[in-house]
């Protein structure tokens, strides 16, 4: 199938699942994930409708951001070092992968430098799985209180990865829980932190991500056959 028929495709399925969860499937943001996919299918998928990127890597995202720059909004979805916050504050809207005060810092350090404020998501770990970045459910209010008073990063949301499996509804009790510690968070009020976003489902899971509260979901194989 080409690019243009895979995305009709995963907006009937976006349009399906929002119906059964009783949502408007124009509250789901879609983040067209772009590892490893050359610059033309990149283009071809804007030329369909695609208007966020998500890069996994800083240097990655720098070779075409300079190709591509003025066409989508850019987000980071892979695991950000600190060393390399200096460029992603120049490249990225949005941050999906805080998940360490030291990072936080040097995110809010550059953004000054830059002039900006950063959107940034925080990280969850539910799994428990050490190949995975991200905090602990326990650990992200008191988290949150810590770098709440940044002034140069703002807090929109959680994110987080399920582990793989072969049946999608084995993911649904992670979903369920950041939708939980995501209402958890709101209740807490704290200052200069937005759950605005829920970001939440890949390829393989994102319709039962959808059903379980997800607003945003990062799609690679599905549109570009490549990696998630």
């Amino acid at each position: 199938m080409s690019i243009k028929e895979n995305l009709e495709k995963i907006g009937e399925k976006i349009r399906l699942r929002s119906e059964l969860a009783g949502r408007n499937s124009g509250d789901i943001t879609m983040v067209a994930v772009t590892k490893t996919v050359e610059e033309d299918r990149i283009r071809e998928a804007i030329a369909c409708g695609v208007r966020i990127i998500g890069e996994s890597r800083v240097q990655e995202a720098k070779e075409k951001y300079g190709k591509l720059s003025n066409e989508v909004i850019w987000h980071l979805v892979g695991h950000l070092q600190t060393n390399k916050a200096k460029d992603a504050v120049k490249i990225f809207d949005l941050i999906h992968s805080v998940d360490s005060v030291k990072l936080a810092k040097e995110i809010d350090k550059q953004a000054r430098k830059a002039g900006k404020v950063q959107k940034v998501l925080i990280e969850v770990n539910l799994s428990g799985e050490e190949t995975k970045y991200g905090l602990s459910p326990e650990e992200v209010i008191p988290f949150l209180k810590d770098i709440s008073k940044l002034p140069n990063m703002k807090v929109e949301g959680l994110m987080t990865m399920a582990p793989f499996y072969e049946n999608p509804e084995d993911c649904r009790p992670y979903f369920r829980r950041l939708k939980e510690l995501m209402e958890k968070v709101k209740a807490r009020k704290i200052e200069n932190v937005e759950m605005k976003y829920l970001s939440m489902g890949m390829t393989n899971d994102y319709e039962v991500a959808i059903e379980e509260g997800s607003n945003m979901v990062r799609i690679g194989r599905a549109i570009f056959g490549s990696e998630r």
